[in-house]
C-alpha cells in the first residue's frame, strides 16, 4: 500500500513539472510575439516620421539646383525664354528666400547630344530638370531617366509627341495652344485683305501662297500650318497652294535657301502670301525676297505678304519697316516666368500650381500661355 501511494505521488509531481514547463513556454512565446509587434510598430512609426521629415525638408529648401536642357541656344524665341528664366530665377527666388541655380545646356538641335547631357544631369542630384526637347518624338528616354532617378520633369515649348510621357504627377508641360497661333495668322491675313485688296496682286480672286513649316512631327508646327490656311478660308478667302510645304526647321538660313529656290522656280511676282511657323523663318524668307527686289519696304506693288509667329525684336522692326505684314506674339517673358514658378514648386515637392494663378488645361497635364496678334499700327 505504501508503494502504491509513493508511485501516485511521483506521478503527480511529474505532471506538475510538465504543466509548469508548458506554461512557461507559452508565456515566453506570448511575450516574444508582443515584443515583435511592438518593434514592427516602432519601425513603421520611424519610417512614417522619416518620410514626413523628408517632405518637410524638401519644402523648406533654401537652395534649388535645377538643370535646363535646351534644344538650341541660337533659336531667337528660345533665347528670350532663357533670358526670362534667368531673370525670374533671381527675382522669384529672392522673394521666396531661395537661391535658384539654373544649369543650362545647349542641345544644338541634336537629340543624341541632349540625351548625353541628360545622362549627366539626372545622376548629378538635381532637384528638377527642365526640358526643351530637340526631337519631340524622343521624350521617352528622358522620361525613363526621370523615373529611374526619381526626379520631377518640366517640359516646355516643344510638346512631346506622346502625351503619356507627361501624364503623371511628376511631369508637366508649359506651352501654348497649338492651333491658336495658326488661327491668329489666318485672322491677320483676312483683316489685311479686307483693308487692302491689292494683296491679291493678279486680281484673280485667289491668294497664291507658300507655307514654311518649322519641324516634322511637331504638334505646334503642324497646327500652325493647318489652322492658318483653314482660318483664312473660313474668313472667306480663296487660298491656292503653290508648292509643297517647306520644312525649314525653324531656321533663318534654311528658310532663305528654300525661299530662293521657290522664287527661282515660280517667280516672286507669282507669290502673294507666305505663312511661316516662326519669325526666324519669316526673316529668312524676306531676305530671299529682298535679293529679288521685293519687300524692301518702299513699294507696295513689289511686296509679298509674309506672316510669322513669335514677335521677336527683329520681326517688330520688319513690321514697322513695311517688310513683314504681321506676326503672332508668343510671350517669351511670360513663358520664362511660368517655367521658373512651376519648377520651384516641383523642386520642393509641392503641387505644380501651388501659390500661382495658372490654370491646368483640360488635358490635365499642361498650362498654356496665350498668344496675341501684332501688325503695324
Amino acid at each position: 500500500m505504501k508503494k502504491i501511494v509513493a508511485l501516485l505521488l511521483a506521478a503527480l509531481m511529474v505532471f506538475a513539472m510538465v504543466a509548469c514547463s508548458s506554461g512557461s513556454k507559452n508565456t515566453a512565446e506570448t511575450t516574444a510575439a508582443a515584443e515583435t509587434t511592438t518593434a514592427a510598430a516602432a519601425t513603421d512609426a520611424t519610417t512614417a516620421a522619416e518620410t514626413t521629415a523628408a517632405a518637410a525638408a524638401a519644402a523648406g529648401k533654401t537652395e534649388l539646383n535645377i538643370g535646363v536642357l535646351v534644344w538650341k541656344f541660337s533659336d531667337t524665341y528660345g533665347s528670350s525664354v532663357r533670358t526670362a528664366m534667368d531673370k525670374y530665377a533671381k527675382d522669384l527666388g529672392s522673394a521666396a528666400g531661395i537661391t535658384v541655380n539654373l544649369e543650362m545646356q545647349d542641345g544644338n538641335d541634336d537629340q543624341a547630344t541632349q540625351n548625353n547631357q541628360a545622362d549627366v544631369m539626372f545622376t548629378a542630384g538635381k532637384d528638377l530638370i527642365i526640358i526643351n526637347l530637340c526631337d519631340t518624338s524622343a521624350g521617352q528616354y528622358l522620361d525613363d531617366l526621370a523615373k529611374k532617378n526619381n526626379v520631377p520633369v518640366l517640359f516646355y515649348n516643344k510638346e512631346p509627341t506622346d502625351p503619356a510621357i507627361i501624364t503623371n504627377q511628376k511631369s508637366i508641360f508649359i506651352g501654348t495652344k497649338p492651333e491658336e497661333a495658326g488661327i491668329m495668322q489666318g485672322e491677320i491675313l483676312a483683316d489685311l485683305v479686307s483693308k487692302n485688296s491689292a494683296i491679291d496682286k493678279n486680281g484673280d480672286g485667289k491668294l497664291q501662297y507658300l507655307m514654311f513649316e518649322g519641324e516634322i512631327n511637331n504638334a505646334e508646327a503642324i497646327a500652325r500650318t493647318k489652322y492658318s490656311v483653314d482660318t483664312a478660308t473660313q474668313k472667306g478667302l480663296k487660298m491656292e497652294n503653290l508648292s509643297e510645304v517647306q520644312v525649314a526647321n525653324w531656321d533663318t538660313a534654311k528658310a532663305q535657301e528654300m525661299m530662293t529656290a521657290q522664287i527661282a522656280a515660280l517667280g516672286a511676282d507669282k507669290i502673294e502670301v507666305v505663312f511661316c511657323n516662326n519669325d526666324d523663318m519669316a526673316i529668312g524668307v524676306i531676305a530671299a525676297l529682298n535679293n529679288a527686289g521685293y519687300n524692301l519696304g518702299n513699294d507696295p506693288k513689289k511686296t509679298v505678304t509674309v506672316i510669322g509667329v513669335d514677335a521677336t525684336d527683329t520681326a517688330i522692326e520688319y513690321i514697322n519697316a513695311g517688310k513683314l505684314a504681321g506676326t503672332v506674339k508668343q510671350d517669351g517673358d511670360a513663358m520664362g516666368k511660368a517655367i521658373v514658378q512651376l519648377a520651384m514648386n516641383g523642386a520642393q515637392g509641392k503641387g505644380w500650381l501651388d501659390g500661382t494663378d495658372y490654370k491646368m488645361a483640360d488635358d490635365g497635364y499642361s498650362i498654356r500661355i496665350p498668344y496675341a496678334k501684332i501688325t503695324k499700327q
